[in-house]
């Protein structure tokens, strides 16, 4: 009743998942920066998920996590499940008792797997999808996080959970990459929708808007027109400098971002993120229209 990849990206795992099942992400995704990622599914067992991260943990393989896990578990031929580790190649296991069709793929640093599909050309279009789409070339920020929607949207478009859409989940671990320093770098879950992948894709472009990280490189200096522009904007939003040296700009310009839950991309400073000034932009606007 599901299809997902789990991966592998240097320290960050991620999984995504999609299923005519209301909420999978609530019961199939796991994983830890650092450590891997499974994914468990088809008659899921919800212990798979901390057992095998333990297993990774303490350096087992994932071949070797997805034997133990299985091993001890008298209904894993009810069971689908899909790890990848620090190294080496992910595993997939199907278990003899999944509803057709079901089966799975791995290699270097990935697996995936679904059941109750249209196909085996679900799985083999996310694999193509996984490997021919290198890191960095997909999406905006959160390049991995993309990479791992593009091989769900693949499965989908090669036929999916032949039921039907409901459900579909992204989860992505790297280390310090999340909110506040976390290592939740995504988590996103559509839990009831009729196109959950369309869903996705508009909730993780809102996740790059709101938590991407600025690139330094294109930071506008707080100075001269822009200094002055800013200045101007955010006296039109309610939130006029006290003075208009770049400090007191500055000031006003964070406490605005803050409000607009903008500040993981600008918390002060002597330049500002492209992204969070065309913001300001907009909302100007729209406050004098």
């Amino acid at each position: 009743m599901t299809f997902s990849i789990v991966a592998r990206d240097s320290y960050s795992f991620g999984v995504a998942v999609a299923s005519k099942f209301l909420a999978a992400g609530a019961y199939v995704a796991a994983a830890e920066a650092g450590v891997g990622a499974v994914a468990s599914q088809a008659f899921s067992n919800l212990a798979y998920r901390p057992a095998a991260l333990a297993h990774l943990r303490e350096g087992r393989s994932a071949s070797e996590t997805v034997a133990l896990l299985t091993a001890s578990d008298d209904d894993r031929e009810s069971r689908q499940v899909g790890v990848v580790g620090r190294s080496g190649p992910g595993a997939t296991f199907t278990g003899a008792n999944c509803l057709d069709w079901a089966g799975g793929r791995s290699g270097e640093g990935y697996a995936v797997q679904g059941n109750i599909l249209a196909g085996e050309e679900v799985v083999l279009a996310m694999e193509r999808a996984w490997l021919t789409c290198p890191a960095g070339t997909v999406g905006t920020n959160n390049s991995f996080a993309w990479r791992l929607l593009h091989a769900l949207e693949a499965g989908d478009h090669a036929g999916g959970d032949r039921r039907g859409r409901q459900s579909a989940a992204l989860l992505v671990a790297s280390p310090g990459a999340g909110y506040g320093g976390s290592d939740v770098a995504v988590d996103l879950r559509v839990d009831d929708h009729p196109r959950p992948l369309e869903e996705l894709r508009r909730l993780l472009s809102l996740h790059d808007f709101y938590f991407g990280q600025p690139d330094p490189a294109s930071s506008l200096p707080l100075e001269g027109e822009v200094l002055e522009e800013a200045a101007r904007l955010l006296e039109l939003l309610g939130f006029g400098p006290v003075g208009s040296s770049a400090k007191a700009v500055s000031t006003a310009l964070a406490q605005w971002a803050s409000m607009e839950n903008l500040e993981m991309r600008y918390a002060g400073g002597p330049a500002v993120d492209p992204v969070v000034f065309g913001f300001l932009r907009e909302r100007a606007a729209a406050a004098q229209v």
